[in-house]
């Protein structure tokens, strides 16, 4: 039985497809934009009003909303494609309506929780688009006996770990290291945390969300059906709909944790050291990640005046005193000391790791603009991310060729990030979710280049040069497919067509399998037929969104 908000909202829809078929005969020659206000402007319910929620390029408030989300300075400039409206609701009804009159006026919509797409397509497109920025939808509401929270999708994951915090000592969640990261792409591609050798990705620990479909119905994980609930977890929420919020099973830890960062230059033995960590890392306790990041630095000592160091970084579930004797034991050559060592709290790991001092107010990670800045270097430079996944151990030679191409940076504007599997991640299917990439990878690197001068040809300089990098790092990583990731999505990898408005652009399988089979492997083509029967039309798409097998325009104009 239907309940009274059901049919209320299907009496929106019926009114809303009726009203702008009305209007066809009357505006066909009028911008689909224009078309697409006058369809808000009739729909939005009356207590909030257009004007609170809609932003076009005339509002004087228009740019600095589009900018307060937009990570990557990349996609800053006035050269970048923008929104021709931007609409920022409040309630799920005017989801509904958005995604309703956009249908029918031919726009695309892009949905945006914290602006942190590495190729900006959650604010970015080829073609006439809505931006949906959800950043009202952020609360958080965590229920400790039950030892769970439901969390809005435009919350930023620096709101959930301090709401944790202030509701227990021992409670945490699994999800990233950078505070700005809305949850609503981080969880719905997977979502990498510094707990994941011990309880797996942020999508791992999702028991329930809610998702508004192309026709406009608001469903729960038991009307979704488990075909959708799995898609939607790890394959990318966007491809799918609008998801507005996330149900997740919170994790215990221990009040006190352990943290170290130790630094080697390759005159320190470095190179030797990261050699060796490929063997151990992987294979350590589950309570302990042992990650590096590894990049060229200032060296007055050193041929050129630089030199390669590795920061071997390390959290650890557990107090120093349990801590030591399992690193002497496993990788005495480390050489890591009490004194390296800093006890905390969980909170105080995530600013660790988000790039604050642990003396600051653990507050400061609830701002998506904050006064104080995050060290991470992803959150100061522009940047180009490339990913890959190794599987078997790579040999000095092959990270001497590394430190080579890395010298060819300033320092601090190259960076390797690696990270170790093993622990959690290994005893998990590759088809549990739409992620696959768990047992029989050691780790993966994430390679970047960061640059500081804005314009094209600074730009291109460093993109080639991350591509150089990528094309050395060939015969070290996974291959049929070379697999890579979806929340460090790439561009490079390949994309569909932009679909943009002749109605014959449509992307077929094989085309997007060049991207798809690479973050999804033989999962994409369950996310295919997924797709196909969710959104038919292929409304919900973008230059790497997961396609539907027949069709080739999803409205009247697209």
């Amino acid at each position: 039985m239907k309940t009274p908000n059901s049919i209320l909202s299907i009496l929106m829809i019926v009114s809303i497809i009726l009203s702008c078929n009305s209007c066809d005969a009357q505006s066909s020659h009028s911008p689909p934009q224009n078309d697409f206000l006058q369809c808000l402007s009739l729909h939005l319910p009356n207590k909030t009003g257009i004007s609170s929620v809609v932003y076009t390029p005339n509002d004087a408030s228009y740019l600095s909303i589009l900018l307060s989300s937009v990570r990557s300075l990349r996609f800053r400039s006035a050269s970048t494609p923008r929104p021709q409206v931007i609409v920022t609701p409040f309630e799920e009804s005017q989801i509904q309506t958005t995604i309703l009159c956009a249908r029918e006026n031919g726009m695309q919509i892009r949905i945006r929780s914290g602006g942190h797409d590495y190729e900006g397509l959650s604010y970015t497109s080829q073609v006439p688009f809505v931006v949906l920025d959800l950043f009202n939808f952020s609360e958080v509401a965590i229920d400790v006996d039950q030892k769970t929270a439901w969390v809005g999708a435009g919350a930023i994951i620096g709101q959930l770990y301090y709401r944790i915090s202030q509701t227990s000592k021992t409670l945490a969640f699994p999800a990233g290291a950078c505070p700005t990261v809305g949850v609503g792409g981080l969880f719905s591609g997977g979502g990498y945390g510094p707990m994941l050798r011990k309880f797996g990705l942020a999508a791992d620990n999702i028991i329930d969300a809610r998702i508004i479909d192309v026709n406009g119905r608001i469903l729960d994980r038991k009307s979704m059906g488990e075909d959708l609930f799995w898609a939607i977890r790890g394959g990318g929420g966007s491809s799918f709909g609008v998801i507005t919020a996330w149900k997740l099973k919170l994790v215990t830890v221990p009040e006190t944790l352990t943290i170290f960062s130790v630094g080697r230059t390759i005159e320190q033995n470095a190179t030797q050291l990261v050699h060796k960590w490929q063997y151990i890392a992987p294979n350590l306790d589950e309570d302990i990640l042992l990650s590096i990041s590894i990049g060229p630095v200032n060296s007055s000592g050193a041929a050129g005046g630089k030199t390669i160091q590795a920061n071997f970084n390390s959290v650890y579930l557990g107090g120093v005193d349990k801590l030591l004797p399992l690193l002497e034991q496993s990788f005495p050559e480390l050489g890591v000391r009490r004194e390296d060592c800093t006890e905390v709290s969980w909170i105080q790991s995530a600013l660790f790791f988000g790039g604050y001092s642990i003396q600051v107010s653990p507050e400061v990670v609830t701002s998506r603009n904050p006064e104080i800045r995050s060290t991470l270097p992803i959150t100061r430079y522009y940047f180009k991310a490339k990913l890959d996944y190794v599987q078997e151990p790579i040999s000095i030679k092959g990270f001497e060729g590394m430190w080579k191409l890395l010298l060819e940076r300033e320092a601090n504007m190259g960076e390797l990030l690696v990270v170790p599997y093993g622990g959690k991640m290994k005893e998990i299917s590759e088809t549990a979710l739409p992620f696959p990439h768990r047992a029989g990878n050691l780790y993966k690197i994430q390679q970047l280049a960061y640059w500081e001068e804005s314009g094209a040809v600074a730009s291109e300089r460093s993109i080639s040069w991350s591509r150089k990098l990528h094309d050395y790092m060939t015969p070290y990583v996974s291959i049929s497919p070379r697999a890579s990731y979806m929340n460090y999505r790439d561009l490079d990898l390949g994309v569909n067509n932009y679909n943009g408005g002749d109605g014959k652009t449509s992307t077929s399988y094989a085309q997007a399998s060049v991207w798809g089979l690479k973050y999804f492997k033989n999962n994409f083509k369950r996310l295919v037929q997924i797709k196909t029967k969710v959104d038919p039309t292929n409304f919900f798409r973008n230059e790497q969104s997961i396609p539907s097998l027949y069709s080739k325009s999803s409205s009247k104009n697209n």
